[in-house]
Formats: C-alpha cells, structure tokens, sequence
C-alpha cells in the first residue's frame, strides 16, 4: 500500500484542505496568481465553451501532477514550494491571450497544456506577479473574449461547471473562475473519485445556465444538499463582478 504521505493522495489532501491559509503579503508584487494562457488566433478561433473547458482541465492537471510533488516516492517536486505557496493564499489566476510565435513560446514555460476539440490553454506554475517571465507578462491580458457558444448537452458523467450567464464575464475572467471551480471540486471528492477523473484526462464540460437553471443550483448549492457533489465560486470581486458573486457552480453528479 502506498505511503498515505506520498504520490497522488498527498497532492489531492492539499486541495481538500482548502486554500487561504495566509494573508497576502503587503508588497502588490509579491502577491502569488497562476497565470492562465488562452490561445486565441486570430484565424479560426476556438469556441468559448471548448477553451473553458482546457482552461479549467489544465489548472486542475497542474494542481495534481508529480511535480507539485509529493512524488510517488515521497520525493518534492520542482514545482511544490511555489505551488504551495500559492494554494495557501487566494489562488488568484490571471488569464493572458497568446497566438503564433507567443503561444509557441508560452509552451516553454513550466506548465501543462491542454487540449479540447482544438481549443488550447497552458496553466502556468504560479508565482508573484512582479516577477512573471518576460514570455508571459508581455502577453494581452484584455482581447480575451470570444461569443458565447451553444455546445451539445454534456456527456453522461461527466462534470459540469455551470456559469452564471447573466453576469456576462469575458472568456478570460470566466477561465479563472472554471479554473477556481475544478480546484474546489476535487477537493470535494474522494481520493478513488479524484484519480478516476485524472485517468479520463479531468474531463468537464463548461456550460452557462440561464437564469432558471442558475436559481435552481444556487439554491442547491446553499442548502450544501446531501448526496450530491457541488462546488461554488464566490468571486473576490478584484475585477469584472461584484466582491462575493456566485460565479461557477460545479456539479458532479
């Protein structure tokens, strides 16, 4: 049996503990995010709900890979005194536009990619915003949005990460909050539930819910009904949404 202190569990206790354990420092600079890139061509761009959907897929493969370490041998990985770090802050995120030769070289920075029906997006080890690498800091923040699409129902099993559509955020202040969605979730889950989703590659749908639906799941997500696996965003409200907006409801079931 494996050490309970080592691999896979390990990393997926630091998620079900819970994030900001600390204060934010006082210098701005030092302040810790996950920089999100969201590669958006101008030819042919990706749907919105498809590039959600790896935004919020690669965030949570980072915060579960070996290399936030423990290891399978009980080793740290490269990336673990930065990745915990920032999980016992406010696990800010902040999503940047790519293409062309800035997107190829965004994949030269520690972080993993995914892909979703040929939308792309690159979750990036976090770090203090005043010292993010020169290939990410140079990229676009705004001239993230895309058109709300219109996918297929989601897939049976799957889970849904369900946004408020009335709160009308841009595709680059939406991929933080699914991002935030997945990292709650699976610390929702148990350890046996949380790997079956690593072995089918954290695959989710993004949905927005329209005022019915989101009434509906709000009031299931406040009364924290039993047998069913939710998880909430309350927005901090830095930018885009009031401070305490429900932004993202997943659902597991």
């Amino acid at each position: 049996m494996p050490d309970p202190g080592t691999g896979f569990g390990a990393r997926h206790r630091v998620l079900t503990r819970g994030y900001g354990h600390r204060p934010d420092p006082d210098d701005p600079a030092a302040v810790l995010a996950m920089p999100i890139v969201l590669h958006i061509p101008k030819q042919d761009p990706p749907r919105r709900s498809a590039l959600l959907e790896a935004a919020a897929a690669a965030t949570i493969a980072l915060c579960l890979d070996p290399r936030v370490g423990p290891d399978e041998d009980g080793q740290p990985g490269p990336w673990q005194d930065a990745f915990l770090a920032w999980n016992d802050a406010r696990i800010r995120k902040v999503s940047r536009r790519a293409r062309g030769a800035q997107w190829r070289a965004a994949q030269d920075v520690d972080g993993i990619t995914v892909d979703r029906d040929g939308a792309q997006a690159r979750a990036l080890v976090p770090g203090p915003v005043g010292k993010l690498d020169p290939r990410i800091s140079r990229l676009q923040i705004g001239g993230t949005d895309l058109p709300h699409d219109d996918p297929a129902d989601p897939e049976p099993g799957v889970p849904v990460l369900w946004i408020d559509a009335a709160l009308d955020m841009t595709v680059g202040k939406a991929a933080a909050q699914v991002g935030h969605a997945v990292m709650l979730l699976a610390g929702a889950l148990d350890e046996d539930a949380a790997r079956a989703w690593a072995a089918d590659g954290y695959r989710c749908a993004v949905r927005d819910a329209d005022p019915e639906r989101w009434r509906a799941l709000r009031a299931r997500a406040e009364k924290a009904e039993a047998g069913g696996l939710i998880a909430a965003v309350r927005d901090a409200g830095f930018t885009e949404v009031a401070p305490g907006s429900m932004t993202v409801i997943a659902v597991a079931d």
